[in-house]
């Protein structure tokens, strides 16, 4: 196969950037050709090369929706993959979900969509919540197959009459392992929490610091991974809730498991998810997990099993959680065994290849035959 990616943003890493620098390395090492679109240069263009990933960087494929820009884009696109000549393009993100659709359409090329995190659902509400329903409706005719990182995502497609069932398909993100010597010891003390999330306003640090600023007596401190814009204002409310001596901000990594290894419980208090990588690279590390129920999370962590489950929003809830889990050291290390079992069963990285890669098998096949009808 002959593949191209395309994903909107090369100034910030994420969860949606390494799936795709995951997948495409893992294409290549089976003896596929695969190339990453991206708009722009910066740290994800880094990642690519270090990987070994060819790639080529588009003038104006960007994040904000800017008619004229847009417009250029799908034009951009469209003559990239004339000259790479795909396949296949699998798309990622909203942004370029949609115009490397409609590129595909120009073209005539079989086109598959991963949202990552829908731009439908309870963070985007009102008249614009409306727009992006429609706008996705309308891209939806332009691809073969949708790929959902979660089943909440399905769920949400469906419920707002996105695309018909058999368009979509669910296929959980996975995560490379480590080495075993990268893996946590979580009952040892005192307690190291570690989050990674970039510092925006859907992973809401304010609620995660106002539930530890009610267990000041425990002994803990907390590990912040990440970066982003609202990292000034996070450092601020540390230290106005008098948790400056406690928290670390460590900035963006992009390998966090030496940071996880060290840990002894992990934490994630977003608003709104689609289905966490951070989550699985803690399983790995065979931490206990406690997060907000929201997306896919609890397709991952079992409330009491693997990790604890609360509410979104709630800093009483999630300092109980964590305030139990720092007092029991027995009960953390029994949580992070499961959680380790549960990424080994269920999460690592050549289940999502495989069931990615057949699914691209399914389309190349379907539009074989199509053509040959036609």
């Amino acid at each position: 196969m002959n593949l191209a990616y395309l994903i909107t943003r090369a100034d910030s890493v994420g969860g949606a950037s390494i799936h795709v620098r995951d997948l495409a390395r893992a294409m290549l090492d089976r003896g596929h050709r695969a190339t990453v679109l991206i708009g722009g240069r910066g740290p994800v263009t880094g990642l690519l090369a270090n990987a070994g990933i060819p790639f080529r960087s588009l003038q104006f494929l960007q994040p904000r929706i800017h008619p004229v820009h847009d417009l250029r884009a799908i034009a951009e696109i469209a003559s990239v993959l004339r000259d790479i000549a795909p396949d296949l393009v699998s798309t990622h993100t909203a942004k370029a979900g949609w115009v490397g659709r409609a590129a595909c359409a120009r073209l005539g090329l079989p086109a598959i969509y991963t949202p990552h995190g829908w731009s439908i659902g309870r963070r985007i509400s009102g008249p614009l919540g409306v727009v992006f329903s429609i706008a996705e409706r309308v891209a939806a005719r332009w691809c073969s197959a949708i790929i959902c990182v979660c089943e909440e995502e399905k769920r949400l497609a469906l419920g707002k009459g996105i695309v018909a069932a058999d368009k979509l398909h669910v296929v959980h993100n996975g995560v490379r392992d480590v080495p075993a010597g990268l893996r946590a010891n979580p009952a040892s003390s005192p307690v190291r929490i570690c989050s990674i999330a970039r510092f925006e306003s859907p992973k809401d640090h304010r609620t995660l610091l106002k539930a530890l600023q009610a267990l000041r007596s425990q002994p803990w401190t907390l590990d912040l991974i990440g970066s982003g814009p609202l990292e000034a204002k996070t450092r601020k409310l540390a230290a106005e809730l008098g948790l400056a001596g406690r928290v670390h901000f460590l900035g963006y990594q992009t390998e966090p498991a030496r940071s996880l290894a060290g840990a002894q419980l992990f934490v994630l208090s977003s608003r709104s998810e689609g289905f966490p990588r951070s989550v699985l690279e803690a399983m790995r590390a065979g931490l206990p997990v406690v997060a907000s129920e929201v997306g896919g999370v609890g397709e991952a962590v079992t409330g009491g099993v693997n990790g604890l489950l609360v509410p979104r929003k709630s800093p009483e809830a999630l300092s109980a959680a964590l305030g139990g889990l720092i007092a029991d050291p027995a009960l953390r290390q029994r949580m992070g065994v499961a959680g380790r079992s549960t990424y080994e069963s269920r999460f690592g990285c050549e289940s999502m290849v495989e069931k990615t890669a057949a699914i691209y098998a399914t389309v190349l096949d379907r539009t074989a035959r199509t053509r040959s009808s036609a």
